[in-house]
């Protein structure tokens, strides 16, 4: 009469255990979701950098690219920089960039051919804490899918090249454009960046937004001023805790003289980045000028 008293004791007490081991499935789960909700709400602290680096020209002598390249990748380095947009990249010159800084990944194509012909406004990230979801080009012209189509009055060929990026430990994402608009053109200028912000509202989805370039416009231009004017983007200079150095960011190789330097290389970030830096690299490393731009650098975090 006690054998099935202990059968059923035995059931019972493996069935007691089905809820122990179905909540602590739950616990996990629950334990996994707000292991992910807690990273993508960390902020995301980002070095950004915008660089014209100069074409390789023969013709600047002493200030030539051979003698600039090394101090140029040394920089970004030294600020350890996670987002760079870079503008008058020559095929050669991408390559110097690129074995030098061999922890980047790199996006862009020559601006003459969409291929190796013309400059680049390549975009560098870190490979190891970026995954890349897309990315592309397009040029500033009234036919922005043709390769070296020149827009409206410009002197030059002009592109914008962009890519959606994960933070691969917050899983946070954003879209990084960087352009280099005409130094000649005020309609190509003009209707530039009226197209860079229309393609940036199309790609981005809704995700934080960074804007690099050289965009041969100073703050009071009509240029800048269509930049901010829908209180979407915010130039980081704005943001920042404190004000840049003065002096601008064209220098010339340093035949600039102080007073008469113009600003026109920018960072602009939506309103969910904190701006905590905001400065321009020195003109010089080690005695040798970097380029005839000062880079722009800031550090931001994305909520």
């Amino acid at each position: 009469m006690k054998q099935p008293f202990l059968a059923v004791k035995r059931q019972n007490k493996a069935n007691s255990n089905f809820p122990a081991r179905s909540w602590g499935k739950k616990f996990f789960a629950i334990f996994l979701l707000s292991g992910l909700l807690s990273c993508t709400s960390q902020p995301l602290p980002l070095n950004v950098m915008t660089f014209n680096i100069r074409y390789d020209n023969p013709g600047d002598s002493l200030n030539n690219w051979q003698y600039r390249k090394d101090v140029a990748a040394e920089v970004i380095r030294e600020y350890d920089v996670d987002l760079l947009g870079t503008q008058e990249v020559l095929a050669n010159q991408l390559r110097d960039l690129k074995d030098r800084l061999p922890s980047y990944a790199v996006v862009g194509v020559g601006r003459a051919d969409g291929r190796e012909a013309g400059e680049y406004s390549a975009i560098f990230y870190k490979k190891e804490k970026f995954e890349e979801e897309k990315s592309g080009h397009f040029w500033l012209s009234e036919t922005p899918e043709i390769a070296g189509s020149k827009g409206w009055d410009g002197a030059c060929e002009r592109m914008a090249t962009w890519a959606t990026l994960k933070e691969k430990k917050t899983g946070k994402r954003l879209f990084f454009i960087n352009t280099h608009l005409d130094h000649i053109g005020t309609v190509a200028r003009r209707e530039g960046v009226k197209l860079l912000l229309e393609r940036t509202k199309a790609e981005s989805n809704g995700l934080p937004v960074i804007i690099t370039g050289d965009f041969n416009a100073s703050p009071e231009s009509d240029v800048i001023r269509q930049v901010l004017a829908d209180g979407k983007f915010f130039d980081a200079r704005s943001l920042a805790p404190s004000v840049p150095e003065a002096g601008g960011t064209f220098h010339g190789f340093g035949q600039v003289p102080v007073e008469k330097r113009s600003t026109i290389d920018y960072v602009f970030v939506t309103g969910d980045a904190a701006v905590k830096t905001c400065t321009a690299a020195p003109e010089k490393r080690n005695g040798i000028f970097l380029s005839d731009h000062r880079p722009v650098f800031v550090k931001i975090e994305i909520k």
